[in-house]
C-alpha cells in the first residue's frame, strides 16, 4: 500500500485531504510542522509527502531542502497559496514534483498525489533494475590478481582520466570498462559500448560521429553519432587496435578539442564524455608497424589497467564455475549441479585459452547435457580434445599423464609466456630476462603453435 505524509499547520486542510485519500486507498498520516515532518521521515518511509509551503517555524522550502541532504526518497507535492507561486516554482527547482493551488481543489489534488506515486514507482523500479545490472557486472573473485585488479578501478573510477584495458579475448574487459563507469561520478549517465571491430571501415566514422542527411548514399535522416549519445557519461571503444588509421585521426581530434563533426556536417558538436579503451593487442607493436597512431596511444593510455586471464587466477576458476552454475541453473529453471573432486580438478588444471567467456560456455553446455546433478571428471572429456579426460591426472593415480618430451615444452612455454608477461609483452626485454636472442625467442613462440596476434594476446594480458 502507498504511504502518504500530509504536512499542513490548517486541520481543515489535513482533514479533507487525508480524508479523501485514504477513500483512494493510500495509508496516510498527517503532521502540523516541519520539525514533525522530520521526524516521521526519520521512522518511516513515504512514497509521497505533501508539504505546505507556510508553516511555522520551518517553512516547506526549507523542508524540503534538509529533505534532500538526507536523501529522503519520497516525491514532494507543494501546497501554495495563490501568492505563494514564486516559491512554489522554487520548489520545482529544488526538486519538488508538483504543487497544488490553495483553495485546494481535491480531485485535482488527487490526481497530482497519483502521478507522483506513478514517478516514485517508476524510480523503484529503475533503482531495483539498476541493482540488478550492477550485480550482474560485478567482478568476481578473490586471487590477488583479482584484488590487484579492482584496487586499479577503483582508484581510477573516481577521476575522469582516460583508460586503457589490456587483456586476452574474453577476460572481462567490458566487466572492467562497466565497473569503472559504475563506480564514477557519471554513473547516471549513459554507458555507451562500441566494437570497433565489429563494423565496417565504410560506416565506423558515422557511428561514431553521426551524419547529417543526404551525407552519402542512404542516409535519409540526421543520425547521432556514439559519442553524442555518450554526452555526460561513458563511451567504450572496444578493440581499439582495429580502428584504421583514418578513424584514429578523428577520434584524436575528439579527445583534444572536444568537439566532433557528423560525417556530411558543417559545424562541429561539443561532446563532454569519458573515454575508456580496450584491446588484446600489443599497441607498440602495432605503432612500429605503423597501424596504430603513437599520438592517439599516449593521449588514451593515461591509465592503463591489465585484466589477468583466467589461468592466472587459482581457484577464482571453481568460484566462477559455480556462479555460473547458479546463475544458468536460475535461467534454465532447473536446481544446479555440483562438481565431484575429479570435476574440480579438471577445471583447475585446464588452460583455458578463452578465458571467462570459455568457462561460461563449458558450464553452460554442461547445464543442459548432463542428465544427473553431480558433474564429474568423465563430463568434461571434451577439454582434453582427444574424446576422455586422460589429460587429468586421475584422483587414485600419481603416474605420469603426459610423455617428458611434452611436459618439458609445456614447462618450456609457460616459463616463457610468464616472462613476457612480467615485462608487460615487450620482447626485446623478455629476451634479455630469459638470456636468448630476441628471434630464438619468436623462433620459440611460433614453435608453440602461437600466431602472432595470440602471441600478443598473451602478453598483455599478463
Amino acid at each position: 500500500m502507498s504511504s502518504i505524509l500530509i504536512v499542513d499547520d490548517e486541520p481543515g486542510v489535513r482533514s479533507a485531504l487525508s480524508g479523501v485519500l485514504r477513500d483512494e486507498g493510500y495509508d496516510v498520516e498527517t503532521v502540523e510542522s516541519g520539525e514533525a515532518c522530520l521526524n516521521q521521515l526519520a521512522n518511516k518511509v513515504f512514497d509521497v509527502v505533501v508539504l505546505d509551503i507556510w508553516l511555522p517555524g520551518m517553512d516547506g522550502l526549507e523542508i524540503l531542502g534538509k529533505m534532500r541532504d538526507r536523501k529522503v526518497k519520497a516525491q514532494v507535492v507543494i501546497i501554495s497559496g495563490h501568492g505563494n507561486i514564486e516559491s512554489a516554482v522554487r520548489a520545482i527547482k529544488m526538486g519538488a514534483f508538483d504543487f497544488v493551488e490553495k483553495p485546494l481543489s481535491l480531485d485535482k489534488a488527487i490526481l497530482v498525489v497519483r502521478n507522483a506515486l506513478r514517478q516514485r514507482r517508476l524510480e523503484v523500479e529503475n533503482q531495483t533494475l539498476r541493482e540488478r545490472i550492477d550485480a550482474q557486472y560485478t567482478i568476481i573473485g578473490e586471487s590477488d590478481a583479482i584484488k590487484h585488479l579492482r584496487e586499479q578501478i577503483s582508484i581510477a573510477a573516481p577521476t575522469n582520466s582516460r583508460v586503457l584495458i589490456f587483456g586476452e579475448n574474453g577476460t572481462g574487459k567490458e566487466l572492467v570498462a562497466r565497473n569503472i563507469h559504475i563506480l564514477s561520478h557519471r554513473n547516471d549517465g549513459p554507458f555507451v559500448e562500441v566494437n570497433c571491430a565489429a563494423i565496417p571501415e565504410e560506416l565506423i566514422e558515422s557511428e561514431l560521429f553521426g551524419h547529417v542527411r543526404g551525407a552519402f548514399t542512404g542516409a535519409v535522416e540526421n543520425r547521432r553519432g556514439k559519442f553524442d549519445t555518450a554526452h555526460g557519461g561513458t563511451i567504450f571503444l572496444d578493440e581499439i587496435g582495429d580502428m584504421s588509421l583514418n578513424t584514429q585521426a578523428k577520434v584524436l581530434r575528439v579527445l583534444q578539442e572536444q568537439v566532433m563533426e557528423p560525417v556530411g556536417g558543417l559545424s562541429g558538436i561539443q561532446v563532454d564524455a569519458r573515454v575508456l579503451t580496450a584491446t588484446n593487442k600489443d599497441l607498440s607493436i602495432e605503432i612500429k608497424n605503423h597501424r596504430f597512431r603513437e599520438d592517439l596511444y599516449f593521449r588514451l593510455n593515461v591509465i592503463p589497467i591489465f585484466v589477468p586471464p583466467l589461468r592466472d587466477r587459482g581457484n577464482d576458476i571453481l568460484v566462477i564455475a559455480e556462479h555460473f552454475m547458479v546463475s544458468l541453473a536460475k535461467e534454465y529453471g532447473r536446481r544446479p549441479k555440483t562438481f565431484d573432486k575429479d570435476a574440480k580438478l579438471v577445471l583447475r588444471q585446464w588452460a583455458w585459452p578463452g578465458n571467462v567467456r570459455e568457462l561460461r560456455n563449458v558450464i553452460e553446455r554442461l547445464m543442459i547435457m548432463v542428465p544427473g546433478e553431480r558433474i564429474s571428471s568423465r563430463d568434461l572429456f571434451f577439454l582434453d580434445g582427444r574424446g576422455d579426460a586422460q589429460g587429468v591426472k586421475s584422483k587414485n593415480s600419481s603416474a605420469p599423464t603426459r610423455s617428458l618430451h611434452d611436459a618439458r615444452e609445456k614447462f618450456e612455454r609457460d616459463y616463457i609466456l610468464r616472462a613476457l608477461a612480467s615485462q608487460n609483452g615487450n620482447m626485446s626485454r623478455a629476451a634479455e630476462l630469459l638470456g636468448v636472442e630476441r628471434s630464438n625467442l619468436y623462433r620459440k613462440i611460433r614453435g608453440f603453435g602461437v600466431s602472432a596476434s595470440r602471441r600478443v594476446v598473451n602478453n598483455k594480458s599478463r
